[in-house]
């Protein structure tokens, strides 16, 4: 989670009578975000595009498409080298309403993600986006619900 007005990035611990007990990834410190915090779930977190919004799950996992599972463009970069790299990332992303600090901190949420080993969720969810796109459920039969791929329906 992040937690506006505080850097970094933070893990959920433990409901407070005041508020949420959070612990910062990056030197493991326990505070309290007060109930006044504007704290954002990561999986609530999207990025303006032209037309709709995409889900900064879906842009972790083009990053680490692009970059092979390795870190990724430092958030210290130049503003040039982010917005080109984000640019391919997110080619109808809406300029107007993404700043370069929104950039920089995609990019910084990522590599700490990467640096604590928390990526592995997006790999299994992915894995499972994967078989189910295959062509059906765990036995291999496709449901009622499974739309047709092109081929399929010519």
């Amino acid at each position: 989670m992040a937690i506006s007005g505080k850097g970094g990035l933070y893990k959920f611990i433990a409901q407070a009578r005041n508020g949420i007990v959070v612990e910062a990834l990056e030197d493991k410190k326990r505070h309290v975000a007060s109930a006044t915090a504007r704290v954002s779930s990561l999986v609530d977190i999207a990025i303006f595009t032209v037309d709709k919004e995409v889900a900064l799950a879906d842009i972790f996992f083009k990053i680490h498409e692009l970059s092979e599972g390795k870190e990724t463009l430092s958030h210290k970069a130049s503003a040039a080298e982010l917005k080109s790299f984000f640019e391919e990332l997110v080619p109808e992303y809406d300029e107007e309403r993404v700043y370069v600090s929104d950039i920089k901190k995609v990019f910084q949420w990522y590599n700490q993600l990467h640096q604590h080993a928390l990526l592995e969720v997006v790999e299994k969810e992915e894995e499972e986006a994967g078989s189910e796109e295959a062509g059906g459920n765990e036995t291999g039969e496709k449901s009622a619900t499974d739309k047709p791929s092109a081929e399929e329906s010519k």
